[in-house]
């Protein structure tokens, strides 16, 4: 027959009697509290009756006259076994008598001391002198005069020999505990202890390799409530599995949003700290990935980047509100760029009513922005060589005509020799002028298929373009080209790529200095097999940093701040390369010693198999 029941809450019950039982020895537990607190507050009032009676004796012999008697009462308080020591004083605290050892021996302590400044009138006053002391003190008058004190100091072995019999049946009722209680685990283990090991051991397994299956589903062994959870755990277990798997494919796809996104994503927490990043965030502030981490934005980014985002991740925490289109304009990177970032923040939320953290979706619009004001600068420049090129084309008229009223001023009159003189300047200064109206409808009218060109013309034209520059700024120019030497190419193209460069070797030797312009028969560096024509283009000016000179024929890369579109070059560039041909650039600054200048190198091959490509759109010099 089964005593102890099956069921996990009659055990329960059962066991739960058996507390009821053993609460009873609890409360004996309880008594020998109250004895002890009795017995210290027995102490307390024995020690102030003590005090108070060793005060009256002393009062009645000092009335009578008998300060012996004071001494022998002394003795006799001493004498008493809760008694530690008993002592009289005068009022300034001079032991006058004690009921053991020399008076010359003992002294008042501070503490004691200090009983007689705080103690008024004839109250007694009971205080501790230190674990388990305890004294009383009782002043002494003979009617209104204070003739001293007396002293009464308990000893605490007599109130542990109280307490000891108390505690000595209170450890016999705790041992009884002890065992109960040790009885009661014994009996519950069987049933309770080996159910929950084995959900301990499929806890501990689901935490150390949560995608294995090899300890699931966990064995039923008992069939009580026990019995039942493991079950539903077993359930849990695959339900965890299940969610799991659709979890791991969202957290899947969310990586691979937030690493592949051509935008950058950063999250903060409320401290403005990195939370998480993707790769493209990374790259527009030029950090590693991994130093983002814990680091908060005026660590990683400059300030007037940084302010900016910064309060905007507070303003999204503050009004757990999105804040979206904030423009950022800011300068990093190597060499230092201007950054303009379009800049959206939104809440992130855990709870309904909890933003946990902050995110933020970052938009490089720089290149934007710098092809923006490229385009306006182009159209600008585009709407000046068209409105050139249509003076150029007015003048033309009554420059023809003035070009023929001079002819026949100086063919068809009779005009002396000082005025004839100035007529032939005239004529000198209107085929200048002439001259110009033509370069300038050269430069406007490109050409749309390649040609056979005189490379000496082409130089020329562009030297006569900047003839007044190079005069202003006092650079000398150095010719060494064949007028005779030709090539089949874009004329026009090949015009604006040597004005390109002479413009710019102008601009680098503002100072004053030297151009020189090289153009002979050539074969190719690189491919020696190949003819064509070799272009070489130098000047003494600042020079350029190798950090510069890295990303000339970079799109939109401009030195020249708000003068410069960026384009020039690279336009340059890319009608290099539609001619099949190579440049090589070298420069040097002053700052690493003797000389400074640049050199570019250009080779043009004469190719007559040259196709023509579409035509490449104007654009302004570099």
């Amino acid at each position: 027959m089964r005593l102890w029941p099956r069921s996990i809450r009659w055990q329960m019950l059962a066991g739960l009697v058996l507390l009821e039982a053993l609460s009873i020895l609890l409360f004996a537990a309880m008594l020998v509290g109250k004895q002890g607190r009795e017995v210290h507050e027995r102490t307390l009032h024995r020690l102030a009756h003590q005090a108070t009676s060793l005060s009256l004796q002393a009062k009645e012999a000092l009335m009578q006259e008998r300060p012996g008697w004071v001494g022998l009462s002394v003795i006799t308080a001493g004498e008493s076994p809760n008694v530690a020591f008993a002592k009289v004083t005068d009022p300034a605290g001079n032991v006058l008598f004690v009921s053991r050892g020399e008076i010359d021996q003992v002294t008042l302590t501070p503490v004691e001391l200090a009983q007689l400044r705080s103690l008024k009138g004839d109250e007694f006053r009971v205080f501790t002198l230190g674990t388990d002391r305890w004294e009383s003190v009782a002043p002494i008058y003979t009617g209104s005069d204070l003739r001293g004190f007396a002293w009464v100091e308990n000893d605490p072995s007599w109130d542990y020999e109280q307490l000891n019999t108390i505690e000595r049946g209170t450890t016999i009722f705790g041992v009884i505990w002890i065992g109960a209680s040790v009885l009661l685990v014994l009996l519950l283990a069987r049933g309770i202890s080996r159910p929950l090991a084995v959900l301990h051991r499929g806890t501990r397994a689901l935490m150390t390799s949560p995608d294995s299956s090899n300890h699931f589903p966990l064995p039923v062994t008992v069939q009580n409530e026990l019995g039942d959870l493991i079950a539903a755990f077993n359930r849990m277990v695959a339900s965890i599995k299940e969610q799991r798997s659709g979890l791991n494919d969202t957290l899947s796809l969310l990586d691979s949003m937030l690493a592949n996104a051509p935008i950058g994503l950063a999250f903060f927490d409320r401290r403005c700290r990195f939370v998480r990043v993707n790769d493209v965030f990374a790259g527009l502030t030029g950090v590693p990935l991994s130093r983002h981490l814990g680091r908060t934005l005026p660590e990683l980014l400059p300030q007037p980047v940084a302010q900016p985002l910064e309060d905007a991740v507070l303003r999204v925490f503050a009004t757990e509100s999105p804040v979206h289109d904030l423009e950022v304009v800011g300068q990093g990177g190597q060499p230092s760029r201007p950054w303009t970032w379009l800049v959206s923040a939104y809440p992130v939320r855990t709870e309904p009513s909890q933003v946990r953290w902050a995110g933020v979706i970052v938009l490089d619009t720089s290149e934007r922005k710098r092809a923006e004001e490229a385009l306006r600068r182009t159209e600008k420049l585009a709407a000046t060589g068209r409105l050139a090129a249509s003076i150029a084309h007015e003048i033309n008229n009554p420059l023809e005509a003035v070009t023929n009223l001079l002819f026949l001023l100086r063919n068809f009159t009779k005009l002396e020799e000082p005025a004839l003189n100035y007529v032939v300047m005239a004529e000198h200064e209107v085929r200048r002028v002439a001259e110009i109206t033509q370069q300038t409808l050269r430069f406007y009218r490109q050409s749309t298929s390649p040609a056979r060109t005189s490379m000496g013309d082409l130089l020329d034209s562009v030297l006569s373009l900047y003839s007044v520059r190079l005069s202003t700024l006092g650079i000398e120019v150095e010719r060494d080209y064949d007028p005779a030497m030709d090539l089949f190419c874009f004329a026009g193209e090949v015009r604006q790529v040597i004005a390109n460069i002479v413009g710019n070797a102008i601009d680098a030797t503002a100072g004053g200095g030297r151009l020189m312009i090289r153009a002979h028969r050539s074969r190719n560096w690189k491919a020696p097999d190949q003819e064509g024509v070799r272009l070489t283009v130098a000047d003494t000016g600042a020079g350029m940093e190798k950090e510069v000179r890295e990303r000339i024929f970079e799109a939109f890369f401009t030195t020249k701040d708000v003068t410069g579109t960026g384009l020039g070059l690279w336009v340059s560039h890319e009608i290099i390369l539609k001619h099949h041909g190579i440049v090589h650039v070298r420069s040097r600054t002053a700052g690493k010693g003797g000389a400074s200048g640049t050199v570019f190198q250009l080779f043009f091959p004469d190719n007559q198999n040259l196709v023509a490509a579409q035509q490449q759109p104007a654009a302004a010099q570099a």
